[in-house]
């Protein structure tokens, strides 16, 4: 199965190491050999046809810091600014995966990637969350109109298979509301609150653990968790909405001394995600008892379904080995798909 990868920070450097360490297992239970034919990522391109060695392209981003400097068994390769998408995106592959950042102001570039990949009659497996959050509807229509697959697992939970079990493990039962942890970044500087810490220095603290960018205002301020709201609402409740329909607010006013009074009460605080009647990402008071009021940068959905009651799934929501898990399983899904064609 050949494919082209947009991206090759963390998440796209741990998917290839994994496709590496499964490579027999992969064909052996799936029938499925990955073949990755081209490479972007910040600064340039490589292409090979008859697939890139993954072992090589590891050691030359490591050491030179990009996939332009792979030279070695290839057909082209290129700059950053000299690359059409039209032209890569013709390759022969059957699958594009993209990687790229999420940008939730215009979802670009990941937003013309994927529609340009989807109309190539490229399936596409996205772990970017900006296109989907602003375009959700529009880009599910596409993908059907051209008859594709449009996979995104990995957008939502990590590694944690939050929108399968959703999709699959209810089937048969109506999913009547949602609500939940999104970002763990959000949960582990709330944790660290929980322990005494104040808001900035539990912020610093995620920082220097690297669970919060630089600027973590796309966590800390809701938007993240916005946007993995949408998602959800959208694929499990059919709800047709981006990020304009969800109101949300962040953590930053959180005070350690209202954090406290809550706690001797038996309460702390989450940043929570609910899909009822209305959409809204807001800090809520938790029992902590309640199956949500998970610690760290655990993520934790409750599903209130019309049958099976209330069900709480609970996992990593990020890393990068946990997002390239949440890859290769719709890889396989899309590998196994294609076999009853």
């Amino acid at each position: 199965m050949r494919i082209i990868l947009f991206g090759f920070g963390i998440v796209g450097q741990s998917f290839a190491k994994l496709l590496l360490s499964r490579s027999d297992d992969l064909y052996t239970r799936y029938g499925i050999k990955p073949r990755i034919v081209s490479v972007i990522d910040s600064k340039g391109y490589v292409i090979s046809q008859t697939g890139l060695d993954l072992e090589r392209l590891l050691q030359i981003k490591k050491n030179r810091k990009s996939v332009y400097e792979y030279d070695y068994n290839v057909t082209l390769k290129g700059l950053r600014d000299e690359l059409d998408i039209d032209d890569l995106l013709s390759l022969d592959a059957e699958c594009m995966i993209d990687v790229t950042p999420s940008n939730l102001k215009s979802g670009e570039p990941s937003l013309s990637y994927i529609t340009t990949a989807i109309k190539h009659g490229k399936n596409v497996i996205t772990a970017n969350k900006g296109p989907l959050a602003l375009a959700f509807p529009s880009l599910i229509e596409l993908a059907r109109y051209n008859n594709i697959m449009l996979k995104f697992s990995a957008t939502v939970g990590g590694g944690t298979p939050i929108l399968e079990f959703a999709k699959h493990c209810l089937k048969g039962d109506d999913i009547r509301a949602l609500r939940g942890i999104l970002n763990g970044t959000t949960n582990y500087i709330l944790t660290n609150m929980e322990n005494g810490l104040d808001f900035n220095d539990a912020l610093n603290d995620a920082k220097e653990k690297g669970y919060a960018e630089a600027d973590p205002s796309l966590d800390i301020d809701g938007y993240d968790a916005a946007a993995k709201l949408v998602i959800l609402a959208n694929w499990i409740m059919n709800r047709k909405v981006t990020m304009k329909d969800v109101e949300f607010s962040g953590i930053r006013d959180i005070k350690k001394e209202e954090m406290n009074k809550l706690l001797k009460k038996g309460y702390t605080i989450k940043l929570i995600a609910e899909c009822n009647d209305q959409l809204a990402v807001k800090p809520r008071e938790v029992l902590k008892s309640d199956p949500l009021c998970v610690n760290g940068t655990l993520n934790a959905v409750t599903f209130v379904s019309e049958h099976s009651g209330e069900l709480t799934i609970i996992g990593k929501g990020a890393g990068g080995m946990e997002t390239a898990s949440a890859i290769l399983r719709d890889l396989i899904e899309i590998r196994e798909d294609l076999g009853k064609i």
